[in-house]
Order: structure tokens, then C-alpha cells, then sequence
């Protein structure tokens, strides 16, 4: 890596702490950008301007580079959490990363970034990029299996990826915290951060919260029909749940689809969970086979074990068809292709 102007993505988190040491270590010229999205937990009594002030001075006293706020707040509203609160409302289950890293980090924050400077920006993410010999990129899962992020960055495009740096790649979440503790790297946040990172405490509650969304209380019924009871509204269900359904019963109950037309929560026995086949949209390509019907892996949420399947694309679709049945795919969640350690790229169930 030749020594350039990289910002790094700094949360507070001890991952892109150590990123960042690692780059510095390597001679970068380095400099932070610590992002505000309005959700973020503020001490009691604090103002949110004196909170950020005082982040930002704490980063910069444990990496000892320059670290700049930015505030986020107005796009991270209309883009992320917008397509949140719209995607419960049309039934589906939302992934907000796979929004937020293309459209901010990736976004927004890169031209910020590039506004002071930087050619690059880096992340704490746990991913791998390789350029092969037609200077073409490639991205490929982190080595370390167990927090390998490369699903959540899935559509990314090659330009956005050309502009990124993951520093962590290579590392094991084991070796990054034995990294941080022979540095003296104390983050300033010491919790893991979380996939969705705008919400503390129970998702409905986050929903019922907002002025403009009402939930609508309707019947629970079987896949015949049949009414089995009541929901307090379907934003509290995702494909494949248990918990809640409360519907006594001599067999467990599980959530097979979410009928927002009619407001019914249809469900079902463990078996009708599972599908062999799923439709995919809005597909961002990295790196396309080139053949219309083609053999990958396929990851239909980040903590699902990618599934060998044949995959028939037309323009930015995709038919999936598993060699064994998947259970809970779920309609609003992110469908990531794989072919080997490579990610080919990556789009929406439903």
C-alpha cells in the first residue's frame, strides 16, 4: 500500500481505533472524521454539540492524529431511517447497513473526506480487497469467519470500493483486541457496536415512538386462513420468529408471511419456514459472472451460513433456487453472492 492521505471512519469503537493505528503505524498521512447521526446516546444533562466536542477530543488523545466532526444528521434521517420506517410499513424486514454503507460512509462521508484532503477512506470493517492484474478490484470476506463484515458492504460499488481501505481484513477479532491492549488503544465506546446502531432498546419501541406511525392492531391466522387470534401490529414480525406470537397451542407457531394488504400475520409450523427458491432485486454487481445462469453461495442475512445455490439473473435480477431449502428468507433482508472467498455482489429479497 503506498503511503497516502487516508480519513478514517472513526465510531469510538475499538475496531476502527485500531484501524486507524495500523494505518498510521504504515505512514499515512491520517486524519479522523467522526460521523453524527442524531441517535446517538447522549449523557444525561449533556448538549449534543459539547458531547461530540468532547468524543472527538478523546480520539484524538488516544490516536494523537486530527479528528473532525461531521454532522450526518439530515442525510442519515432521510436516507437511513426513512427506508427503515417505510420498509416495516410495506411488511418487509429492513437491513439498514446495507443502506447506510453505500449511501453515508461510502457517501456522504467520502466527500467529506475527499473535501479535506483524503484520497481514501478506511473503516474498521472486517473485509478484504484485492486488485488483480487488469487493476480491477475484488472484494473478499474477512479471514475472520466469525466477524466477517463483507455482507454489509455488499453494494458498495467498484468505484466506492476503489476509495476504501479495511485495515482489519486480514485480523482476527481476537488479534485486533490484543492489538488495542498492547497499544493502549481504550476506546472511547466500550460497547460492540450494533447492527442497527440508531436503536437502543426494543425496535417496536423505536417505531411506536415516531409521531407518524400507527400500528395497526389485526388477526392472526394459519395458512388456510383460519383465525387463530390477534397482533398489535405487524412491524412487531419478521419471517421465521417464534417469540410473540402467543397463540396457545399444541405445537409452536412461527411467522411464515406478513400480509400487509389484508394487516394479517399468517403462521405457521417450523416446516413451512423453509423455501427453495427466492426472487432477488436491485442487484449491485462487483464483479459479474458472465454467464446468465450461474453457481454461487448465497448469504440471506449476515448471520446465515452461505447456501450453494443456481442463480439465473436478468439486468438486476435474480431467481435463487438452493440445493436444499432455506428457512426464513425474508422479504426486505440483503441476498449476497459468493463465489469462493469472493464477493460477486448483492440485492434484495422480495
Amino acid at each position: 500500500m503506498s503511503r497516502e492521505t487516508i480519513a478514517v471512519a472513526l465510531s469510538g469503537g475499538i475496531d476502527s481505533l485500531v484501524a486507524a493505528h495500523i494505518l498510521k503505524e504504515a505512514g499515512h498521512r491520517l486524519f479522523g472524521l467522526h460521523f453524527i447521526t442524531g441517535y446517538e446516546t447522549i449523557p444525561e444533562g449533556s448538549r449534543p454539540a459539547d458531547w461530540a466536542k468532547t468524543k472527538v477530543s478523546r480520539l484524538e488523545t488516544v490516536l494523537g492524529i486530527k479528528v473532525h466532526a461531521v454532522d450526518l444528521r439530515q442525510p442519515f434521517r432521510d436516507l437511513v431511517i426513512r427506508y427503515f420506517v417505510d420498509g416495516y410499513r410495506r411488511g418487509t424486514t429492513p437491513n439498514p447497513c446495507l443502506v447506510c454503507n453505500p449511501s453515508i460512509k461510502f457517501g456522504f462521508l467520502l466527500d467529506r473526506a475527499r473535501d479535506k484532503g483524503a484520497d481514501r477512506l478506511a473503516t474498521g470493517h472486517y473485509a478484504r480487497l484485492e486488485v488483480d492484474s487488469a487493476n480491477r478490484i475484488h472484494m473478499l470476506r474477512g479471514r475472520d469467519r466469525r466477524k466477517d463484515q463483507s455482507y454489509f458492504l455488499a453494494r458498495l460499488s467498484r468505484k466506492q470500493l476503489q476509495a476504501a481501505v479495511f485495515a482489519l481484513g486480514d485480523l482476527t477479532k481476537a488479534e485486533v483486541i490484543e492489538m488495542a491492549k498492547a497499544c493502549g488503544l481504550v476506546p472511547p465506546e466500550k460497547s460492540e457496536s450494533q447492527d442497527v446502531c440508531f436503536i437502543r432498546g426494543p425496535k417496536n419501541g423505536f417505531l411506536e415512538n415516531l409521531p407518524d406511525y400507527r400500528p395497526r392492531p389485526g388477526p392472526v391466522v394459519d395458512p388456510e386462513g383460519n383465525r387463530l387470534g390477534f397482533h398489535k401490529g405487524l412491524h412487531r414480525f419478521t419471517i421465521g420468529q417464534r417469540k410473540g406470537i402467543n397463540i396457545p397451542a399444541g405445537h409452536a407457531y412461527y411467522v411464515i408471511r406478513i400480509d400487509v394488504k389484508n394487516n394479517r400475520l399468517v403462521v405457521g409450523k417450523k416446516e413451512d419456514t423453509f423455501t427453495s427458491r427466492c426472487k432477488v432485486r436491485g442487484i449491485n454487481w462487483i464483479n459479474r459472472p458472465k454467464e446468465r445462469i450461474f453457481r454461487a453461495d448465497v448469504r440471506i442475512r449476515y448471520r446465515h451460513r452461505a447456501a450453494p445455490a443456481t442463480i439465473e439473473t436478468e439486468g438486476d435480477r435474480a431467481a435463487v433456487s438452493f440445493d436444499q431449502p432455506q428457512s426464513s428468507v425474508t422479504p426486505g433482508q440483503g441476498a449476497v453472492f459468493y463465489r469462493d472467498e469472493e464477493v460477486l455482489g448483492g440485492g434484495w429479497i422480495g
